[in-house]
């Protein structure tokens, strides 16, 4: 099994800045891809962000030049950096994890971008 917790969630004004961290737990030798995803109110879920094993990255078109995932992996941690937050960035961030078998979700964090 594997476990992910995130965190960074905040309030902050159009913008500005946040820095999301996902913390990968238990068998991640099983893991191959960690993603993003947020889930707006009222919205369906959708991906925002991916990083492989090897380092490729791709982003949803919405947050292209504005969003950067990266990873540690001495800390089993990825990150996701925002910038030039907007109000439709509002939502709860997920982290996934895609492993050898099924895949693993975090708790989510609530960003909120509000003027």
């Amino acid at each position: 099994q594997v476990q992910l917790v995130e965190s960074g969630g905040d309030l902050v004004q159009p913008g500005g800045s946040l820095r999301l961290s996902c913390a990968a737990s238990g068998s991640i030798f099983n893991i191959n891809i960690m993603k993003w995803y947020r889930q707006a109110p009222g919205k369906q879920r959708e991906y925002v962000a991916h990083i492989t094993n090897g380092g490729s990255t791709g982003y949803v078109d919405s947050v292209k030049g504005r969003f950067t995932i990266s990873r540690d992996n001495a800390k089993n941690t990825v990150y996701l950096q925002m910038n030039s937050l907007k109000p439709e960035d509002t939502a709860v961030y997920y982290c996934n994890a895609v492993l050898n078998f099924g895949t693993a979700w975090g708790q989510g964090t609530q960003v909120t971008v509000f003027s």
